[in-house]
């Protein structure tokens, strides 16, 4: 196994660990009368001769008190087991252990104290851990096996990391095993590139490719790695393609590819392969029977979906402009940048991976400026502003370009619609909606852009229309089964979906907030209702990541939430997640993909 480190690897780097002499002159001559014992942990199980002596050696460069130890103060007397002596011996001869050098002069203590205390000196060289490591597990040296990992996790490479994460699961050595795995997720990439991936055996491989933690710009990246791995060693490695094919998200690879693996003969005389393929192509061909044809793999990897960002929205301040991110990978939400200035009921879509902040309000007037987030960057332009000043409307992409839909103008509810020409650099008018809606759900879905609830200044709405851009008309679809204003929407696997709310406009005392979430099928036009919230929660946040759904914060008529739930649509259940940092209702929470 190669541990060769990163260039800026000293290989005579020297690790300082504390040791104690104790003698026991009741176990007979003093020549076997001695143990080992590292300072915090005793280990009494195994004698070894010799007795330190106290001499000055001047040409070892050795002060007076200091004491050089021959390499077989280590060997055990007769009676270990063979394999103790052979790991011991085997341990001085790879030059493991320097010298012994003493912390106090030796020469004063009584001999009835029979305590010397030493400070060991272990030279740590790549040629020699593996050794060193193996006979201190044997050993139950706890404090030298935690030494030599550290070492070796320090020294993880692309090029040594399987085989350092081999090496820890033999050794027993679970954090080892643990970190060198977790490095060979992350940097799997380049793991690919060397020798050692392409000498693993199909069971490590397995290991490997059922990992929803590999980090991969997308599913293809994973399937070419397996492909090179057969391809190293086809003749040998062809009865395991089946198997192995079958940890690969076949539906999630492009149609393309799908078509020219039918042909491939590496496929063509294997059953099992063909199946796995018609599976995919399935997938693609029905889109309308995608939530009946799950599998595991139609999840994707965890790498491959982005990450969430929640942006703004209201909280105990009166207005947060913190970004927020979350990483599926990591399970956990980061600071990644500050809007220019407070916003309001805005509204946010993405575009070229690039967040586009929409309207809103600033406290004072209604806003219809327009600015983009760059979260690479982390940087903000200016757009052009919409013809419309708007807060509380409903942003989307649709085939490209982006909408902003309905909203209040400061003064009246709006049923006018803008779309962004990033060629022309400028918003234009398109068809209005049939009635004005202000605190409105906008999504897209199927090619066509929906307006869900929302206000019309009277009351809170249950009715639902859809723009076609093919034809710039809006049309009804059936109406929700609850009034709702301060809704969120999201579609997943084919359905849109409607989350919280309120059911009456705030002046009025009898409104309530809603935990109750309804599930639209367009083929059929029709809605119903699963799983509620753990709680009510108006103005909630909705945005779909991997194959869940998440919802973001919002209002339960005392709080502003940092809450987080996932909606399981297989097992129709809500699960509690880690929570935003700030607690926010009206954020825009939207999925950035920037592998």
């Amino acid at each position: 196994m190669s541990v060769s480190g990163k260039k800026e690897f000293d290989v005579k780097q020297i690790l300082r660990l504390r040791w104690r002499w104790f003698s026991h002159p009741s176990q007979g001559s003093p020549n076997t009368g001695s143990c080992l014992q590292q300072e915090g942990y005793e280990h009494r199980g195994t004698p070894v001769q010799g007795r330190l002596k106290n001499h000055s050696w001047d040409r070892n460069g050795l002060k007076k008190g200091n004491s050089p130890v021959h390499h077989n103060i280590l060997t055990p007397v007769p009676g270990p087991a063979p394999t103790h002596q052979r790991v011991l011996q085997n341990w001085h001869q790879q030059n493991v252990i320097a010298h012994l050098q003493a912390n106090e002069d030796t020469s004063k203590a009584a001999p009835e104290e029979n305590l010397l205390k030493e400070a060991c000196v272990l030279q740590l060289r790549e040629d020699t851990i593996e050794n060193l490591l193996a006979a201190a597990c044997l050993l139950q040296l706890t404090q030298v096996i935690d030494v030599c990992c550290n070492f070796l996790i320090k020294q993880l490479h692309p090029s040594n990391c399987l085989g350092i994460r081999s090496f820890g699961d033999a050794q027993g050595c679970v954090e080892l095993q643990n970190v060198a795995h977790k490095y060979t997720m992350e940097h799997f990439i380049d793991v690919v590139k060397n020798q050692e991936f392409l000498l693993l055996p199909a069971n490590e491989i397995s290991k490997l490719l059922c990992s929803d933690d590999i980090n991969v710009p997308d599913e293809e990246t994973i399937f070419h790695a397996l492909m090179q791995w057969v391809g190293h060693d086809a003749q040998n490695r062809q009865r395991d393609l089946a198997k192995l094919l079958s940890y690969i998200r076949l539906p999630l690879l492009s149609p393309q590819l799908l078509a020219d693996l039918e042909n491939s003969s590496m496929f063509t005389d294997d059953l099992e392969c063909q199946k796995l393929l018609m599976e995919a192509m399935k997938y693609h061909l029905l889109p309308e029977r995608r939530s009946m044809l799950q599998s595991p793999r139609t999840k994707p990897r965890k790498s491959t979906v982005g990450a969430l960002y929640a942006v703004g929205g209201m909280d105990a301040a009166k207005g947060t402009t913190t970004i927020e991110k979350y990483d599926l990978r990591t399970n956990s939400w980061i600071h990644i940048g500050t809007m220019s200035g407070r916003r309001l009921q805005f509204g946010v879509a993405v575009v070229d991976n690039k967040l586009y902040v929409v309207g809103g309000r600033d406290g004072l007037k209604t806003l219809n400026t327009v600015e983009c987030f760059n979260p690479v960057t982390k940087t903000w332009i200016v757009m052009p502003p919409m013809s419309t000043h708007r807060h509380g409307l409903g942003v989307a992409t649709l085939e490209g370009p982006m909408y902003a839909v309905g909203g209040h103008d400061g003064w009246s509810y709006l049923n006018t619609v803008e779309r962004w020409d990033p060629d022309g650099r400028q918003w234009n008018y398109v068809a209005s909606m049939s009635t004005p809606r202000s605190t409105v759900g906008v999504v897209a879905l199927n090619n066509k852009l929906y307006a869900i609830g929302g206000r019309d200044g009277s009351s809170c709405l249950k009715s639902m229309e859809y723009f076609d851009p093919h034809t710039n008309k809006w049309s009804l679809c059936a109406p929700m089964s609850k009034r709702r204003g301060g809704v969120g929407v999201a579609t997943h696997n084919g359905y849109l979906y409607v989350v919280g709310g309120h059911d009456a406009p705030a002046p009025n005392h009898c409104s309530r907030l809603s935990d109750c979430v309804e599930r639209y099928e367009p083929k059929s036009d029709s809605w119903s209702t699963v799983a509620p919230l753990s709680v009510p929660r108006d103005a909630v946040a909705v945005c779909p990541l991997g194959d869940k759904l998440y919802v973001v914060g919002g209002y339960d008529g005392h709080t502003y939430l940092n809450t987080v739930e996932s909606y399981d649509a297989q097992k129709d259940e809500w699960k509690e997640e880690v929570p935003v940092n700030i607690g926010r209702a009206g954020a825009c929470v939207v999925v950035v993909k920037l592998h």
